[in-house]
């Protein structure tokens, strides 16, 4: 794996996966120049392993991959938990539209043909990593409300535990009133 761009740790992080090396080369350098530290991959299992390993903001994912096809890795990322909204860009050689429909249909986010002019490609990463971070945000406020319903959930279990306490308080002073009651009418017969 290779690292181009920034290494400030506030760049966004791209996963570029290319099975032809000057390409990723080409990628690695014209992104860094966006201000995205982009890693490089040319094989669908070392993709695989790198996104389970690090994370990733964005994945570039060729379609025709060396052994495992890109498909196949979208498929992989969309069947895990962890990277299922992860966004990914489908790249390829093919300019036919079938090959956009196919990319789309087996979960890419977004698909562009080569070659592609990067001003577009950094423009559709900037556009996936707000949609990105909307939903990290919404994942967090889930997270946060799922929290709140927990507790909630919790008191709302010790009111109705203190409801029911108190109400069997209730039912045995009641009774006992009720046995004072017929004391004191059995007293007041007997004198």
């Amino acid at each position: 794996m290779e690292l181009f761009g920034s290494t400030s740790g506030h760049a966004p992080t791209v996963l570029a996966v290319d099975g032809n090396r000057t390409n990723l080369g080409v990628i690695g350098r014209r992104l860094g120049h966006f201000g995205y530290l982009t890693a490089l991959c040319d094989n669908g299992p070392e993709a695989l392993g790198l996104i389970a390993g690090r994370g990733f903001d964005v994945v570039l994912l060729d379609m025709a991959l060396p052994g495992m096809s890109g498909l196949r890795v979208l498929e992989e990322i969309r069947g895990t938990l962890e990277s299922v909204d992860l966004p990914v860009i489908m790249l390829t050689g093919r300019s036919d539209p079938a090959a956009a429909v196919q990319a789309l249909a087996a979960g890419a986010d977004d698909h562009v043909s080569k070659p592609f002019d990067f001003e577009v490609l950094a423009a559709r990463i900037e556009r996936l990593l707000s949609r990105g971070k909307r939903i990290a945000d919404l994942k967090r406020a889930n997270t946060a409300l799922d929290a709140r319903i927990a507790t909630r959930a919790v008191e709302l279990g010790e009111a109705k535990a203190e409801l029911a306490e108190t109400r069997a308080d209730r039912r045995r002073l009641i009774s006992s009133i009720q046995a004072l009651n017929d004391e004191v009418e059995r007293l007041a017969a007997a004198n």
